[in-house]
């Protein structure tokens, strides 16, 4: 990578941002198509309609400075910011890379401070099964999210295979996602698979699902047999449930946070809440929902306490000669400080 100071050819500075950023599009194709649909989708809203046309050489740090002041003044919440700036700023470390840049101009831009993310709905045991009762044929599915705390796109692509019925477990192996109108079979999320556990009702509920299946099959299928779409079923089955059962608001990734939330009220240790919802670290788990968890610090000050006035009297070997008005009266004669 070039220092700051080292010479740039002014003719490479004289590429526009646009002929870079397709460039950089193409070296992200590692990246899950989701992914890169999203950066597509923040360059053509947020990004090219200001710094196309522009050659590199005239995206300054001020002018920067002035893009993110326009974007906080058209009301774009801090987050799609944040996202504009870092799609921004990917282009142009490419262009560092391929010597058109001699530094990246959005280096030291401030960016809004990140808004506090609404408060999550945690639903009760109670509310799963009443939602669950209003979604008619997609009952098993609502509590299949509630329950296991998969992704939308991993429940969608959950194929027979994946349940196994006798050892109540679901390997979650594959995701769906819907790309230009296209479902597009994927990797889970940090392309990490992993195993869920089933309680014995919800297993025995998924039975006649698999049961008259092939393993290739999807558990979950749209009303004609094919794959589940996000969109059609927010409005054909999710949102009437969601009024019905009273939960406005309620997303189906609200059904994630309620596995969490009911694992934890269960008394489910983090590192199991953690592997259950495939969380790349402990600390995203914690970040996430460490609020449930009980406060036990009385608890364990109290189980402190019992132990040591269990010794036999050794925390106290003075007797007790510090209580009391002549204690007082001694320290201070004394010329000590309390």
């Amino acid at each position: 990578m070039l220092g700051h100071s080292q010479w740039v050819d002014p003719a490479a500075g004289r590429v526009r941002f646009g002929v870079v950023a397709d460039e950089w599009l193409g070296t992200i194709l590692h990246l899950k198509p989701s992914t890169r649909q999203g950066y597509q989708i923040v360059l053509r809203r947020r990004v090219l309609p200001t710094w196309e046309r522009v050659p590199l050489s005239k995206i300054t740090h001020d002018g920067l400075v002035e893009w993110v002041n326009d974007l906080v003044r058209g009301g774009i919440s801090s987050s799609q910011i944040h996202q504009a700036a870092y799609v921004l700023s990917s282009v142009c470390r490419h262009a560092v890379q391929t010597s058109r840049l001699a530094r990246n101009p959005m280096t030291g831009v401030k960016l809004p401070r990140l808004q506090a993310q609404k408060d999550h709905m945690f639903l009760t045991h109670e509310q799963v099964g009443r939602l669950a009762a209003a979604a008619g044929r997609y009952s098993t599915l609502i509590r299949t999210l509630a329950y296991t705390g998969l992704r939308w796109g991993e429940v969608s692509a959950l194929r027979v295979r994946d349940v196994d019925l006798s050892r109540r477990r679901m390997d979650v192996r594959r995701a769906f996602a819907d790309i230009g109108g296209r479902v597009v079979e994927g990797t889970p999320k940090s392309h990490q698979a992993r195993t869920v556990p089933l309680p014995r009702w919800l297993a025995a509920e998924l039975a006649p699902l698999v049961d008259s299946k092939e393993l290739d099959d999807l558990v979950f299928t749209s009303p004609d047999g094919g794959p589940l779409r996000k969109s059609n079923f927010r409005r054909r089955a999710w949102a009437p449930a969601v009024r019905a059962a009273g939960l406005d608001g309620l997303t189906p990734h609200g059904l994630r946070h309620t596995a969490a939330s009911l694992y934890i009220s269960a008394g489910t240790p983090p590192k199991v809440v953690q592997r259950i919802l495939g969380h790349a670290s402990i600390t995203v788990t914690l970040d996430l929902y460490g609020h449930l968890y009980p406060d036990e610090m009385d608890t364990w000050a109290d189980r402190l306490g019992d132990i040591a006035g269990n010794s036999g009297g050794a925390v106290w070997p003075e007797g007790g000669q510090n209580a009391g008005s002549d204690a007082g009266e001694s320290d201070d004669a004394e010329g000590q400080t309390p």
